[in-house]
């Protein structure tokens, strides 16, 4: 029989004890459906927690803890109700059965409930703690990998640094992702380095006055390398340059190893001409490059390339032609990149490394 009408069955004092124990099964009845509501936003709330895994710990033990304790206290509660209602004494033996057997419903499905609940707060506290384990063993290895490389070679212009391993756990580099900055001293300002995403790099002109840094990422881990200090011009190489500046033309042997991006098999040697208004690439008499400074053309270091880097450059004649020239030594190479420099300023050009996404020279 429904409880509605249980309740305009009765009189008096026990209309009363109907009426409360009506009461009482319909907060029950509401507790339940607030429940499923929290239930809903609990499994909201673990979707979330593999975002926040440091956090994850903390809140999924003390939501853990407090569902218990609410699970804990809705049982002991429908018991000593229970209890109550048994030693309620009615006119009626039938209708008090019946009210007895309705309430003893109520409070079966009510355990229910609270039986479910606890499945899923016990789930819940198995992915906090796979959760926890996940989180030490990313903190493990990120304190495993932070001292595992460190960068070798002299901080100077004309010599090259090297990512090297220091650690018998260091990960193979040819796994790891690599990128190159150069980092001002006075504002640190953090400027990628395009193309520089080898385990060697040779600083170029540009590279004087700042700190060259590295980035490895393995496995989602950062490793952060950094020179101790700017990087130091060559000794000379200033004065000779401005030497230089009074030529109308200035030759240097060279050797092309790479062509439009692909590997030159010829070792023939070439002739670069720096001028003050253009620059020449020539093979015996054959004119293979001739460009003015403009825009289009680029120059820079070999951003990669191994222990020659430190001989070698990256010039972009125009458009749709590009050469990786290795000169005679660090000295021909710097100098025929500051002379360049010089020279196209005085032009109004701006000449250095690409932009946009083309690649210089890696291989």
């Amino acid at each position: 029989m429904p409880l509605s009408l249980l309740k305009g069955r009765v009189a008096g004092r026990n209309k009363d004890d109907v009426e409360e124990a009506i009461v009482m099964v319909e907060a029950l009845a509401v507790q339940l459906t607030q429940r499923e509501g929290e239930l809903l936003q609990e499994k909201t709330e673990v979707k979330k927690l593999s975002n926040f895994l440091k956090q994850a710990s903390e809140d999924a033990k003390k939501l853990v803890d407090e569902e218990r304790a609410q699970a804990r206290a809705e049982i002991l509660r429908a018991q000593e109700q229970q209890f109550r209602e048994w030693k309620r004494p009615f006119r009626s033996k039938n209708k008090c059965l019946e009210l007895l057997a309705n309430s003893s419903l109520q409070v079966m499905d009510m355990e229910h409930e609270l039986r479910a609940l606890r499945i899923q707060l016990a789930e819940k506290s198995k992915h906090s703690l796979l959760l926890q384990k996940e989180l030490a063993r990313s903190k493990r290895v990120e304190e495993n990998l932070s001292h595992v490389y460190e960068l070798d070679g002299a901080e100077t212009l004309g010599s090259y640094l090297r990512i090297q391993p220091c650690s018998d756990i260091a990960p193979e580099l040819s796994q790891c992702s690599i990128q190159w900055y150069r980092i001002s001293c006075e504002g640190g300002k953090k400027e990628l380095i395009l193309g520089a995403s080898k385990s060697v790099y040779a600083p170029e002109p540009f590279d004087v006055g700042r700190i060259l840094q590295v980035e490895i990422t393995y496995d989602g881990h950062l490793i952060v390398l950094t020179t101790t200090g700017p990087i130091d011009p060559a000794a000379g190489l200033g004065n000779y340059v401005e030497a230089l500046v009074r030529k109308h033309d200035v030759e240097f042997k060279v050797v092309v190893t790479q062509m439009n991006g692909a590997d030159h098999p010829s070792e023939s040697i070439h002739v670069s001409h720096v001028g003050k208004m253009r620059m020449k690439l020539c093979k015996g008499k054959m004119t293979i490059a001739k460009e003015y400074y403009s825009s289009s053309m680029q120059l820079c270091g070999v951003r990669g390339g191994g222990n020659a880097a430190a001989q070698a450059l990256f010039w972009q004649a125009k458009k749709g032609f590009s050469v990786v020239l290795a000169f005679e030594s660090e000295r021909d190479r710097n100098v025929a990149i500051m002379l360049a420099r010089r020279f196209a300023f005085d032009c109004n050009i701006m000449l250095a490394g690409p932009d946009g996404g083309s690649s210089v020279g890696t291989k």
